[in-house]
């Protein structure tokens, strides 16, 4: 939503929903919030310990089965898995998605990875669909005076206009962006570390095709999933940063990394806010 300075002063029971790639600095902000009498809804957890619970415990049963101790174990009922997903810890969520590529070195044929990427794009409109309620609950179940959303990293990928309204009607959405210098560092950290990403069916698609020419590869199954994934991520930070500006320009406003780093408490972030309010005015 957008709002005057006075009208964001004076909103009692202010909605944030923090934007941004993953390493900008979303969760550490709810972190401090959480303090200061906010209500911290992580988009990532709700997708899955909600939407994504029973294919992420498939998905860890089957990696079980392959093992004959535990196989016999699981069978007779001897033992049970269940998910340990805190909001600081998503890593079940980041396994299911998966990579793409050789399966001997632990990556997903292109249509497995495909539906895991369907079921997390599905899972994610609907965490996100679920902020107006956990507004509302916040506030009176758990008695917090103001609510931070901190959304995922994919959630300008959604291309579902309907669930972005429901987000500027309920929230004021605040689109973190990185300096060029954080820039880098992100792209370094995902080179040093990998994860498993979302993408864009699209944009899969014609990355792929490049990457597949490039390397010379005629099959999926001959990719190396950690080297696709390392060169994927800046092609995917590059095609996100317009889609965020996008949808900053017409619902929210637009702060920097480096503004963030200055922010130690409540007021500093508050005022944060009333600076990037200011700019566009």
């Amino acid at each position: 939503m957008k709002l005057s300075i006075e009208e964001f002063r004076n909103w009692e029971h202010k909605s944030i929903t923090l934007l941004g790639m993953s390493g900008v600095g979303k969760t550490r902000l709810a972190h401090m919030l959480r303090r200061s009498d906010w209500f911290h809804f992580s988009g990532d957890y709700r997708i899955g310990t909600r939407y994504l619970d029973e294919p992420i415990l498939d998905n860890i049963k089957s990696q079980a089965m392959q093992v004959e101790f535990l196989r016999n174990l699981l069978r007779n009922d001897s033992i049970q898995i269940i998910n340990n997903i805190t909001v600081d810890n998503l890593q079940p969520v980041s396994s299911f998605l998966g990579k793409l590529g050789n399966p001997e070195l632990g990556g997903l044929s292109l249509t497995e990875f495909k539906r895991r990427q369907q079921l997390h794009l599905d899972a994610e409109i609907a965490a996100m669909r679920d902020v107006p309620d956990f507004i509302i609950k916040a506030k009176e179940i758990y008695g917090y005076q103001h609510f931070i959303n901190d959304a995922g990293g994919s959630v300008c990928e959604l291309e579902d206009e309907e669930t972005i309204k429901i987000l500027d009607e309920h929230s004021l959405i605040l689109y973190i962006k990185a300096s060029a210098k954080e820039e880098e560092e992100l792209i370094r950290r995902a080179e040093s570390d990998p994860k498993p990403l979302y993408y864009r069916e699209a944009f899969l698609d014609e990355e792929l095709k490049i990457y597949m020419e490039k390397y010379q590869l005629p099959y999926v199954a001959m990719i190396d999933p950690d080297q696709f994934v390392r060169w994927m991520f800046p092609r995917l930070f590059n095609s996100r940063i317009p889609r965020y500006d996008a949808i900053a320009r017409e619902y929210g406003y637009t702060i920097t990394t480096q503004e963030l780093s200055m922010v130690s408490t409540e007021s500093d972030f508050l005022e944060l806010i009333e600076n990037a309010i200011r700019r566009e005015q």
